[in-house]
């Protein structure tokens, strides 16, 4: 029997599983979905907080870091350069090409669809000559780290379901997270701070963000210890981690020792898993209070570390911040660490705000892989780079004269470091099977 059914039902009698079935069926159920081989108890890792035999064989990545960028930014200006964009600059895509591909509301009444090619020319970087935006510069100076994904496609046309689907596996919020996932695969390297940790910014004011819902962090039907702890992007990054005036450390554990109690008594009584959760919530936030000042901390960093991600990495909320942050967690223990950037939906501003999002972001995003390399962790630590879709390689706006690319799923572009991936290598193409055969113009 799998542990944690036969937890279970050691603390439920019969009156309180039936009496309270959320808690009680709904436990042994979620117990039997997850249950793994009794043999495969005896492969578990040594020390390993996860699931009993995961993994099953060694794995080249131990943590996994996204640098998520919300929008949908445009593969066509940054990682695809296409030749045929610019000989047919102005003219309409033929409806060969376009075929039956799904477009917002925004685009798919319009009766033109003009070619806008990459607004910013494309380079060769690194000795794999792989070529994206001049944009890019400090991303393709390590181009020979990275795997260029140019191949991903998706059904979403809108945001929120776009981002729900990759981050959880399903268009419709409700599923784990992919972090939750992982920490309760995988569990925890540290007592000190959270397995699963969120980090958002936005660049206000500049272009068109998106709202972060929990959701994409959350836990679903995993229970919610696993969900992603949200860091705070102004004042203290957890709230409530300093003790009120007069109240020192000693009497703050006593407090916590008592409610402890009281938790453990109540969990005896009703064998509800999110007592379990309470009580050990409670003891990471208290260890927390001696962790986190010192993770958020810089003043041990170099001036060439600081230099590296950007002028910005002391202001608490930017990305840059955030992306150094990330690299102090992963390296004290943090196993999936989830960034989350908005202002990629360039409709209307795309020839005047691309480029100030990418100055905003590539730098401390190739210094964190920097970082990582010059430690010796990014052999084992998966870095995504990616959106929910990317961007139509029509214009949108007036077409004589486009301001801007709606959503495009059918066919965009992520790059990925460490973590096993082949470095340095270009997958496939944005070019997809349907338009190669439809048309010999390819786009």
């Amino acid at each position: 029997m799998h542990p944690i059914l036969h937890e279970n039902i050691a603390r439920i009698n019969r009156r309180q599983l039936f009496g309270r079935t959320a808690s009680g069926i709904g436990a042994a159920a979620l117990a039997s979905l997850m249950k793994r081989d009794a043999d495969a108890s005896e492969s578990a890792v040594p020390g390993s907080t996860g699931l009993p035999g995961i993994p099953h064989h060694a794995a080249k990545a131990k943590r996994v870091v996204v640098l998520w960028q919300g929008g949908g930014p445009s593969h066509v200006d940054l990682f695809d350069d296409k030749p045929v964009l610019r000989d047919m600059a102005t003219k309409d895509i033929p409806d060969s090409v376009r075929g039956n591909t799904r477009l917002s509301t925004m685009s798919s009444g319009y009766g033109k669809w003009p070619c806008v090619p990459a607004i910013k020319p494309h380079a060769n970087y690194a000795a794999c000559g792989m070529r994206m935006s001049t944009m890019l510069p400090d991303i393709g100076a390590l181009a020979d780290e990275i795997c260029l994904v140019r191949s991903l496609h998706t059904e979403a046309v809108n945001h929120a379901p776009g981002v729900t689907f990759f981050l959880t596996g399903s268009q419709v919020p409700g599923r784990p997270s992919m972090g939750a996932w992982l920490a309760y695969g995988l569990g925890s390297e540290t007592e000190e701070l959270p397995t699963f940790v969120v980090m958002t910014s936005s660049d206000k004011g500049k272009t068109c963000g998106q709202l972060f819902y929990d959701y994409y962090w959350g836990s679903g039907f995993l229970p919610s210890r696993l969900q992603g702890v949200r860091f705070r992007n102004t004042g203290d990054p957890v709230p409530y981690l300093a003790n009120p005036p007069g109240v020192s450390e000693t009497a703050r554990r006593l407090l916590l020792d008592d409610i402890a109690a009281m938790s453990r008594a109540h969990l005896e009584d009703y064998g509800d898993p999110e007592i379990d959760t309470r009580i050990s919530q409670y003891e990471m936030a208290f260890r927390m209070q001696t962790s986190v000042p010192e993770l958020v901390d810089f003043s041990d960093e170099s001036a060439a570390t600081l230099e590296r991600y950007g002028p910005n990495v002391q202001i608490k909320g930017t990305f840059t911040n955030n992306c150094l942050v990330a690299r102090r967690l992963l390296e004290r223990g943090t196993r999936f660490v989830q960034l989350m950037h908005s202002g990629w939906d360039q409709h209307n501003n795309l020839f005047t705000q691309l480029e100030k999002q990418c100055i905003d972001t590539q730098a401390p995003s190739a210094a964190l892989v920097h970082d990582l390399k010059e430690r010796g962790m990014l052999d084992d630590t998966l870095v995504i780079w990616g959106g929910e879709f990317g961007r139509t390689p029509f214009g949108q706006g007036d077409p004589a004269k486009p301001t801007g690319r709606d959503h495009f799923g059918k066919a965009f572009s992520w790059w990925l470091a460490g973590g096993g991936v082949k470095p340095g290598f270009v997958y496939d193409s944005t070019d997809t099977k349907e338009n190669l055969q439809n048309s010999s113009v390819t786009f």
